[in-house]
């Protein structure tokens, strides 16, 4: 290879460049009005959910790269606690906010205080 500058990965740049300009000009360029089906509309109503608990689940239950070994972590009662509080005012409003408060009030502590 010669660098950055050799043919292959300027065609390359090129054409994933066109690639994403199409797809995401793609709902523009068509003059009728499109609309998804109703099962793609309700699925994709999960997809906020399924990406927060990709992200939150694995640092809930992980550390390096490895599942706790030890019920002396923080996370696991600060989830609790957030848990308990969700279910306990789900549908009472403030729900979420709520969780959080409940969870980092419990987690500080724990964390900060035993150093768990």
């Amino acid at each position: 290879m010669s660098g950055h500058n050799d043919p292959w990965t300027l065609a390359i740049i090129l054409g994933l460049a066109c690639v994403t300009v199409i797809t995401r000009s793609f709902f523009f360029i068509s003059s009728k009005p499109w609309k998804l089906p109703h099962w793609a509309q309700r699925g994709l109503q999960y997809a906020p959910i399924a990406a927060l608990a990709a992200v939150i689940v694995p640092e809930m239950v992980m550390t390096q790269g490895q599942f706790i070994t030890t019920w002396q972590d923080a996370r696991l009662f600060a989830v609790g606690a957030g848990a308990a509080w969700f279910f306990w005012r789900h549908g009472a409003g403030q729900a979420v906010l709520g969780t959080i408060v409940a969870g980092m009030a419990v987690y500080l502590p724990l964390h900060l205080g035993l150093g768990w």
